[in-house]
């Protein structure tokens, strides 16, 4: 019966994807040795966000998901990043895949704020593996075996790789997702002022509610 192991053993950004994506490499390894015949993987990311250090300027960041930094002794927790599933080919003894996961930078989800806020240093991912295994059994008969779900593994994603991607599909931009009654009254705003841009739009409010302070 397989008992197959994994290790990510790197990653890379997923050039001329439809959105932004992030290649990991994994190796996928069967000390058994039972021919395989397919695997249909699932994987849960998580970010063990307890176990790196942050910056000052990455801890005003990450005050949203957090509170404040005094706190963090009971705050900080592992959060949830994405699932993704993979179909893996035949292999015998071991095999090395790509694991494309695609990413989002939406700001209102937490995953995306989180990474937003680090400046450099490594993110710590953790790797939940299940799914199910087809492989031949005695006499080559086709046989079917689950994936604990205590396969794991672990990865240091360098900050840089995930600012590269998101230079590369949004470059020198962000992106937020606003309510429809609150784009409409923006809309509205743009269009009554004579406004090229959203861009030139919201920097007019800011200057506008600037202004009223300084009053």
């Amino acid at each position: 019966m397989p008992d197959l192991n994994f290790e990510v053993m790197g990653a890379k950004v997923l050039e001329y994807a439809a959105v932004p994506s992030l290649l990991f490499k994994l190796r996928i390894e069967n000390p058994e040795e039972e021919p395989i015949r397919s695997v249909a993987l699932n994987t849960q990311i998580r970010i063990a966000a307890n176990q790196r250090h942050y910056e000052t300027a990455e801890q005003e960041r990450l005050l949203e998901l957090f509170g404040e930094p005094h706190r963090w002794r009971n705050t900080l927790r592992s959060l949830l990043w994405t699932h993704t599933t993979l179909q893996i080919s035949p292999f015998t003894e071991s095999t090395v895949v790509d694991m494309p996961v695609p990413c989002t930078y939406d700001l209102e989800v937490v995953a995306a704020k989180y990474f937003y806020a680090l400046e450099d240093g490594e993110i710590p991912l953790e790797f939940l593996f299940s799914g199910t295994v087809f492989y031949a059994g005695e006499g080559g008969r086709l046989q079917v075996d689950r994936i604990s779900w205590e396969k794991e593994a672990e990865f240091r994603l360098p900050v840089r790789v995930w600012k590269e991607m998101m230079e590369r599909y949004f470059p020198n931009s962000a992106w937020i997702r606003l309510h429809k009654e609150a784009f409409d009254r923006l809309y509205d705003y743009k269009v009554r002022m004579g406004l090229p841009t959203w861009e030139a739009a919201v920097e007019a409010l800011l200057r506008a509610s600037e202004q009223e302070v300084e009053r």
